[in-house]
């Protein structure tokens, strides 16, 4: 087996004196797409702010393309190639759809992504490039928050709670483009409550359950009870 491209090794991650995770360990190779499931308060947000340098482990360690991220600000993150779309989109409001993208280029990464490919991939973003950002709907806010991160050129998105609040038909036209996304190279990460999304989407599935690792295995191979008795930690 290749060495992955993302590999997390047991990670504690603490809000002052309360343990969010637990020992967590998950394995992303390149071009794969990983979902985590788990309940509210899981700990499924913890891990990607410990992943994207915005919150760091007590102990443990975080490897990328074979180095230690370490204690590594988050916007260092993102030039060595991780993204993150983050729970609640948190675009400017003051600025365009198009100058939210933009801020994304910010680390000068090179790669296929690009404005005219972003507009590709969501032709309603070059509809509304300038109009503000918070004017745009839920779901086009959701598209644009996913364009920014791939405008650093990244190999690993990492993407949280990205159907919350959305329409289920607005949910799967963002889904069906993961394909195209990974499609360029780039490892996924999806964290999600709705299981059956995360299953169609994702070739690997971690649950978490009270911040453990609480099953792990391929989407495909997973049943329903076993992902339940995870899930739901009985």
């Amino acid at each position: 087996m290749p060495d992955p491209l993302l590999d997390i090794r047991g990670i504690d991650a603490f809000y002052g004196d309360f343990q969010a995770l637990f020992g967590v360990s998950l394995r992303v190779n390149a071009g794969e797409v990983v979902a985590i499931i788990g309940a509210n308060g899981a700990g499924k947000s913890t891990l990607l702010k410990t992943i994207a340098g915005l919150m760091h482990p007590s102990s443990g360690d975080i490897i990328f393309d074979g180095a230690s991220l370490g204690a590594m600000p988050a916007f260092a993150v993102v030039k060595r190639g991780i993204a993150l779309v983050p729970e609640g989109r948190r675009l400017f409001p003051s600025l365009s759809v198009e100058e939210n993208l933009l801020i994304g280029a910010e680390s000068r990464r090179k790669g296929p992504w690009t404005l005219p490919r972003i507009y590709d991939l969501f032709p309603i973003l070059a509809e509304r490039r300038h109009v503000p950002a918070t004017s745009l709907s839920g779901g086009q806010q959701q598209m644009a928050a996913i364009g920014r991160a791939l405008m650093s050129n990244p190999r690993v998105l990492l993407c949280d709670e990205i159907s919350l609040g959305l329409a289920p038909i607005i949910v799967k036209d963002i889904y069906a483009q993961l394909p195209s996304i990974a499609g360029e190279g780039l490892s996924v990460v999806i964290v999600e409550q709705d299981i059956a999304q995360a299953l169609k989407a994702a070739r690997q599935v971690y649950c978490l359950q009270e911040g453990r690792v609480a099953l792990q295995g391929d989407a495909r191979e997973l049943t329903r009870e076993r992902i339940s008795a995870a899930y739901f930690g009985v």
